[in-house]
């Protein structure tokens, strides 16, 4: 572990993640800062969330920039861990030494993972301090744990998609063939999702009229929302619209029964976490058994006759 993560702190490509994700949340912070006085006259309460959840200026927040690029972090740093260096030819040499097999594939993750904490955190309390300056504005503590739960959460999104750029580096035996498999999960995940889900539930719940609507609007939203949830995107995306925006009291369907006696208000934190609980189950789920096929896939493999 500790001789990957120095290859990649050493590494260009690093550097250049380190750059574009840098880039684009302080793109997203300018935006904010321009759009924060009609963000807080529609709500006044928690405003320096509205930092990183604000949009401005035709940028987005950057909450979006990193559930939309955040998964570039990950397959970057993971699609050529184990093709290239079988390609390379310095597989052969690695397993050959004192050390157990499975210690490679785990120290390439785990270093992985460092590294991806490294940027997101660094990146997200740097935007914090720079929107401290330039604004005047302190964060209460819960507002600080928020974040910072917020950031984790963006951990675990991005070590998903690292495991899961790793098990195709480990299935495919070319890089580029890796590299094009994981981008194109990616893109359906983050794009065309949302409208198979849409599909399959018009299919079994139409609302093509309204007597059709009257019966199948709330069983056809609640199937939608269940096939969106099996994406890491959906689920990243609700879990921490969640967490940054206290105002969110419910991630299901709301009925007008439910609404009814209820008082207007901010969750607290508790709250907001036993929301969102399932959410990061999920995804710590999805990246448990993404590194599992890697690991599997690494372990049955017969390496020294490649």
């Amino acid at each position: 572990m500790r001789k990957e993560l120095a290859d990649h702190l050493k590494s260009k490509r690093f550097l250049i993640l380190l750059l574009l994700i840098g880039c684009t949340s302080f793109a997203s912070l300018y935006g904010a800062i321009s759009g924060l006085s009609d963000a807080i006259q529609s709500d006044s309460n928690f405003i320096f969330l509205k930092l990183y959840t604000s949009s401005g200026s035709s940028i987005p927040s950057f909450m979006s920039f990193i559930a939309l690029l955040g998964p570039i972090v990950g397959l970057a740093l993971g699609f050529d861990a184990v093709n290239s260096e079988r390609s390379n030819g310095t597989l052969n040499r690695l397993v050959s030494q004192p050390i157990y097999r499975d210690a490679i594939i785990v120290g390439k993750f785990l270093a992985g993972t460092i590294v991806i904490a490294i940027v997101i955190f660094s990146t997200g309390i740097a935007l914090g301090a720079v929107g401290m300056a330039v604004t005047g504005l302190v964060p209460d503590v819960e507002e600080v744990f928020r974040i910072l739960i917020f950031l984790f959460f963006t951990v675990v999104y991005i070590a998903f998609w690292l495991a899961m750029s790793i098990l195709f580096s480990v299935i495919c035996r070319h890089s580029a063939t890796s590299a094009l498999a994981s981008i194109s999960v990616w893109i359906f995940f983050a794009i065309f999702m949302s409208l198979v889900a849409s599909i399959i539930a018009n299919a079994v719940y139409p609302v093509n009229d309204q007597y059709s609507a009257m019966f199948n609007s709330l069983n056809n939203y609640t199937l939608n929302q269940n096939l969106n949830r099996i994406s890491p995107y959906y689920l990243y995306s609700e879990a921490v619209s969640t967490i940054m925006n206290p105002s969110v009291r419910s991630v299901n369907v709301v009925t007008v029964n439910q609404l009814t006696g209820a008082i207007s208000g901010y969750l607290s934190l508790g709250q907001s976490l036993l929301l969102v609980w399932p959410h990061l189950t999920g995804l710590a789920a999805l990246m448990l058994i993404a590194f599992g096929g890697s690991y599997v896939g690494f372990m049955r493999q017969e390496i020294r006759s490649n």
